[in-house]
């Protein structure tokens, strides 16, 4: 785990223990706050153009940067509570996506996997 995510993720220990937090942090919690938080930032976006969606000015940048980090916030502790090293898993992740979406095949397409 890189020092930032553990120093962060510390962090999130400590605000949680501040205030007594720590007793409604279970996974399913967090899960469900993580999946409310990603539709908060997705709210964002609803009814722009792929182009708007690209070109935000500056204080809906900020809204969207303010949902993105509590998205971050709350997987972080997510994998906090089941032991999950976010970067090894995600590095996991990467290979097996490459494995399934070689280059020569994926190049180019939108398709699932496995329909390449």
């Amino acid at each position: 785990m890189s020092q930032q995510i553990k120093a962060l993720t510390e962090s999130l220990r400590a605000f949680a223990a501040e205030r007594d937090w720590a007793q409604f942090h279970a996974p399913k919690n967090l899960a469900c706050a993580l999946s409310v938080e990603a539709a908060e930032l997705l709210e964002h976006f609803q009814w722009l153009t792929e182009e708007q969606s690209r070109t935000l000015d500056a204080d809906k940048k900020a809204d969207v940067a303010a949902e993105a980090a509590d998205v971050f916030l709350y997987l972080l502790q997510f994998c906090d509570q089941l032991d999950i090293d976010l970067m090894a898993a995600a590095q996991r992740k990467l290979r097996t996506n490459a494995e399934k979406y070689p280059v020569e095949t994926a190049r180019g397409s939108s398709r699932k996997y496995t329909a390449l």
